[in-house]
């Protein structure tokens, strides 16, 4: 049974109060809020009360936050910024290449829009993007072979950024293998994690990445505001980003006007004052998905989903998510003759989901139970019209 993965996995649910009134299943979008995360936002607001202006101790809470998204991935703390979003790290990183003699950017398009329009914004600069198309299938909602990346990253290639789960269909890619394709003509490596990161393991030294860029509002548990990039370490001193700010400093406390002179660690990627109230947030959800298990919830969830996939199927609904749990996240998504209309009306019945690209998307975690999934396939039966058809 799906309550035996994990004992915390099963008794979470009730530190998520949004179950006591709906079905809440679209944790792509948004994690649900948390009892330890709702009372880390009242410490903030305790201690800037209490204390005025803790600064000290909150730069001491940026570096918990720091050392504990290290752990999560496997890597240490001097490899790891502290943003406010993916989209600022990705963008301090962009602007440390020097695009004369490697111009070339791969870009899949399974990416989220903020990664290709920080990548096609460098083409002011000398850099030539260029996309790895994906294959539409009728039952996957698309898939992009590993030879697509073979036959376009090339000697020319500075960067492959990749996405570990597409936001629009769930789909994981072959990141190991890519990997090894970049590496051995000489390209780097940046994975986007924001749709992965807290649903399953991730290990940055089994990936093999360069960089992996992530934010804590999803399956962090935790609030938009925070971000996260990695940075393997023997690179950072080798980047020298113009995007910057005085957190990225060597010594935030020389407040020096006339010098530029970045951290020699990750802590290069960082800009201005740091997010502290989403920082609190962020510890506060990292811990509790730490305590509930990260490999309990990914058995977990993968369960519910083969629930909600055969469901679906009974309807004669299109699954557009690949059919093998190895090849897709903790996001199902489902074909719609109206995607917008269904999530609305799920939604007045109580069941929170998202949509993108005309499909429904359904995201369980942790805290969602079997009844959970029941109660979306009964909603689909009673508004088949809205259902796309196999």
């Amino acid at each position: 049974m799906v309550a035996e993965a994990s004992a915390s996995v099963a008794g979470c649910r009730s530190r998520f109060p949004i179950f006591e009134r709906l079905t809440y299943v679209n944790s792509c979008s948004q994690g649900a809020l948390s009892d330890s995360v709702r009372a880390a936002y009242d410490s903030y607001l305790t201690d800037w009360d209490e204390k005025g202006a803790p600064w000290e101790y909150w730069i001491e809470r940026a570096e918990a936050a720091r050392s504990a998204f290290a752990r999560l991935v496997g890597g240490e703390p001097d490899e790891v910024a502290v943003t406010t979003s993916l989209s600022a790290g990705v963008s301090s990183l962009a602007s440390t290449f020097d695009w004369s003699e490697r111009p070339r950017v791969v870009v899949s398009d399974f990416e989220f829009p903020t990664v290709g329009q920080i990548w096609h914004a460098q083409e002011l600069r000398g850099a030539e993007i260029v996309h790895v198309p994906q294959i539409e299938t009728s039952q996957s909602g698309g898939v992009i072979p590993l030879e697509r990346f073979d036959a376009l990253i090339d000697e020319r290639t500075a960067l492959v950024s990749l996405t570990a789960v597409c936001y629009r269909n769930g789909a994981r890619l072959p990141v190991e293998e890519i990997v090894e394709l970049a590496h051995a003509r000489g390209a780097l490596v940046l994975l986007d994690a924001y749709q992965a990161i807290g649903s399953y393991p991730i290990d940055v030294g089994e990936l093999g990445v360069d960089f992996l860029g992530a934010g804590a509002l999803k399956y962090l548990l935790a609030s938009a505001g925070l971000g996260f990039l990695w940075c393997r370490g023997e690179l950072a001193s080798r980047l020298l980003p113009t995007q910057t700010g005085w957190f990225a400093d060597r010594n935030i406390y020389e407040m020096d006007i006339h010098d530029y002179s970045p951290s020699p660690t990750a802590r290069r990627f960082e800009s201005g004052t740091p997010p502290i109230p989403a920082i609190y947030a962020g510890i506060a959800g990292i811990e509790l998905i730490s305590e509930i298990g990260i490999a309990a919830t990914r058995v977990h969830v993968t369960a519910l989903n083969e629930r909600l996939i055969a469901g679906v199927d009974e309807l004669g609904g299109i699954v557009a998510t690949p059919r093998d749990p190895e090849q897709r996240g903790a996001l199902v998504c489902i074909g719609s003759t109206d995607a917008p209309r269904l999530v609305e009306v799920l939604g007045a019945e109580g069941i929170m989901t998202s949509q993108r690209d005309g499909n429904l998307r359904v995201s369980p975690h942790a805290y969602n139970v079997e009844s959970d999934i029941d109660e979306v396939v009964a909603a689909l039966a009673r508004h088949r019209e809205l259902l796309a058809q196999a």
